[in-house]
Parts: structure tokens; C-alpha cells; sequence
């Protein structure tokens, strides 16, 4: 399929914005956590406008590329030529937390096995891993209503998040907030990692060890640490390495 590169066509900030973005759908498909075409990862184009690019929807996520994906407003309306459609329930969650979070510049929503069956247990995240401390540290929860289509549904999403960046959508799925897209992809990677180690040990019958909650307290100084300061500016361009060596077509 041939799309026409946008790289002349758009800002050298969108453009970047653009590469990222690609690259973290590639990322997404590569650590097993896309579904077909039917989840999301939306970027906010810096200005008061509040666009933002989503993916085309019916491309699977590993041949998304930064000329392909979609610049749209927030009355879901095409923001230049594209001959793909939005997904619109995509769009009802993505555009509240863009309208409600200034510092959302990356909203990624994912729909995998461990995040869905985590989301259908009554108890959400346990504290039982080192992993889960980080998603407790700043975890939401938002009851299912079901498919995403109404916009009646956005105020109650907003509140339910707050000022969190992972949010658990109840029978649903996973989804979480940065600044950056390296760091909505990061939470993401360590949200579902949660949830993989939760399933696991459920699964295994013996009574879990959970973590003294005295050590949940303070977990984001304890984040920039461990990221000796650089959060997700650490991890992201090894990312952007590996998929230079295996995947490069994102960049297109």
C-alpha cells in the first residue's frame, strides 16, 4: 500500500511527532499488546486547537507509518486527505482525556489478555510485584459502559481519571497518559507487564506476598532513580534502535 510521504508536507515538529508516534505502534505490535486494528495510540499536536494524530483505522498496527496516520480535531473531523475513516469509538476516548488533560500529549489504550482479565477481577492491581508498585503509585479505575460511542460517557471518564496516568477501564482494557510518547509507551510496557505477573501468579494457587504498602509511598522519586533521572528518555531510543535494525518502515 502506498501512502504519500507528509514529511514536506507538515511541520518539523509534527513530522517528529509523527515518526514517534509510528514507532510506538510498531512497538506495541512487537511486544504483543496490539489487537488487529481495534485499539488506539493518539498524539496531541502542540497548540490551543487540541488536534491530535490517531491511526487509520483498519491498518494493522505494524504497518502504521508517520504519513499514514490521521490528524483529526475534536469534533472528529479529517484534518487533511486521508482514505481512511477514525474509529469512532477510538475517538470518544482519546478526544475527552486530549480535552481534559493538558499534559496528555500521549494517550495509549490497549485491549490485551492479561490487562482485560486483570480489569474483570473485582480486587484490580494487587501489590505483589515490583512491577505494580510503579501502575499503584498512580492508578485510576473506570467502570464499563459499554462500547465507547457516547459522548455522555466523557465527563464520567474524566472524573474517573483524574489527575492519574494509568487507568483501568473496567471489562475493557488498559490505557495510559504521558507527557511524551516514550512515556505513555513505557507505562504502558510496565501496566501490562503488571498485569501478565498478577495472571501468572493468581494462576499458580499458593497464597501471594504482597508488598508493605509503606513502600507504595513515594514510588515517583523512586521512578526517576531507577531511570537514573531520565524516566523514559532512558529506555526510548534503545527502542528507537532495535526497530531501525528489525522495522524500519515506520519512519515512512
Amino acid at each position: 500500500m502506498h501512502i504519500p510521504s507528509l514529511k514536506e508536507v507538515v511541520s518539523a515538529e509534527e513530522w517528529q511527532l509523527r515518526v514517534d508516534l509510528a514507532a510506538a505502534y510498531r512497538l506495541v505490535a512487537a511486544y504483543g499488546m496490539s489487537d488487529l486494528v481495534f485499539t488506539h495510540i493518539s498524539a496531541r499536536i502542540p497548540g490551543p486547537e487540541h488536534h491530535f494524530l490517531i491511526n487509520p483505522y483498519g491498518l494493522m498496527f505494524d504497518e502504521i507509518t508517520a504519513s499514514s496516520l490521521v490528524k483529526v480535531d475534536q469534533a472528529c473531523n479529517k484534518l487533511h486527505d486521508s482514505p481512511f475513516p477514525v474509529n469512532p469509538a477510538g475517538f470518544t476516548i482519546h478526544s475527552a482525556i486530549h480535552q481534559a488533560r493538558e499534559d496528555a500529549g500521549c494517550v495509549l489504550h490497549t485491549h490485551t489478555r492479561a490487562g482485560i482479565a486483570v480489569s474483570c477481577q473485582k480486587a484490580g492491581v494487587l501489590p505483589i510485584s515490583q512491577q505494580s508498585t510503579f501502575v499503584l503509585s498512580s492508578l485510576a479505575y473506570h467502570d464499563y459502559e459499554g462500547v465507547a460511542l457516547r459522548d455522555d460517557e466523557k465527563p464520567r471518564l474524566q472524573a474517573d481519571l483524574g489527575t492519574k496516568k494509568f487507568l483501568m477501564l473496567r471489562n475493557h482494557g488498559l490505557l495510559t497518559i504521558g507527557r511524551t510518547i516514550a512515556d505513555a509507551f513505557l507505562s504502558m510496557y510496565t501496566f501490562e507487564n503488571t498485569c501478565r505477573i498478577q495472571v501468572d501468579a493468581l494462576a499458580g494457587g499458593q497464597e501471594l506476598i504482597t508488598v508493605d504498602p509503606g513502600i507504595l509511598a513515594g514510588m515517583n522519586s523512586v521512578s526517576k532513580a531507577v531511570t537514573v533521572g531520565q524516566g523514559s528518555g532512558l529506555v526510548w531510543p534503545a527502542l528507537l534502535r532495535k526497530l531501525q535494525r528489525t522495522d524500519p518502515g515506520y519512519q515512512d
